[in-house]
């Protein structure tokens, strides 16, 4: 990391396609150890930021850097972890390999006892010699939670991950997400969810590519800010995967 740099910096940072702007250009800059909540409607930019911060994404505008590194450099890699809404995985690897795979890539030390507390953490005990591939929606968060976790960051970029999950899923990865934060940790979290919301420091929203909001959640109020925006319970899916069968079936 450069010597007092912001964990986040960005400069008229901007993505098109064609003439449609999926981002409209953002200049933003995230202090380290902040936790910032980003929120808007499907299509407002919330993923494409992120993917854009990530290096997933090249900008059609604009500069950003990851605790001073450019974005897709090695080392802005290295600083973060991502946690997308989509996770993927190896056909051939179970849930723990995958854990392996991802800490010994970050050269993490005593990656085995994190690993193990992971895995009970998100409630993926009884799977986890099992290959995620297989999984519903809701048992590959649960993986994916236990992946991005498992690596030192300075920087965590988390996009709508509590989609799918259920209560187990659901506290495990706010408990996370929290303890992360306490360590010093910066996390950027785009979600549906109000209570990962007014325990963050900063709320960013985005309508229609554009920042419609930056301060203090506790200033505004989010959810007459993001009507209709916010999940106040848990969705179907989550309720459905609260089911024991779907800790045992695919």
């Amino acid at each position: 990391m450069t010597p007092s740099s912001p964990a986040i910096e960005t400069a008229g940072l901007a993505k098109r396609y064609g003439d449609n702007a999926a981002l409209a250009p953002i200049d933003l800059v995230v202090p380290l150890g902040q936790r910032v909540s980003l929120i808007g409607h499907n299509g407002s930019g919330k993923t494409t930021l992120i993917k854009l911060l990530a290096g997933l994404l090249d900008p059609s505008d604009g500069t950003a850097t990851i605790c001073g590194h450019s974005t897709g450099t090695p080392d802005a890699r290295a600083a973060l972890s991502y946690l997308s809404d989509q996770p993927v995985f190896y056909d051939d690897l179970t849930v723990r390999q995958h854990l392996e795979y991802v800490a010994r890539l970050h050269h993490t030390e005593g990656w085995e006892d994190q690993a193990d507390w992971l895995i009970e953490s998100v409630g993926l005990r009884a799977r986890a010699d099992d290959l995620p591939a297989t999984f519903s929606r809701g048992l590959k968060q649960k993986a994916a939670i236990a992946m991005a976790f498992v690596r030192p960051f300075e920087l965590m970029l988390i996009d709508e991950p509590f989609v799918g999950l259920d209560r187990i899923g659901r506290e495990a990865l706010l408990e996370l997400i929290g303890w992360a934060h306490d360590d010093g940790a910066t996390l950027v979290v785009a979600t549906h969810e109000l209570a990962s919301v007014t325990s963050s420091d900063r709320l960013i929203a985005l309508s229609d590519g554009g920042v419609i909001f930056d301060g203090d959640p506790g200033v505004a109020d989010p959810a007459a800010l993001a009507d209709g925006w916010f999940d106040t319970t848990a969705s179907d899916e989550a309720l459905e995967a609260d089911r024991p069968d779907d800790e045992i079936g695919h």
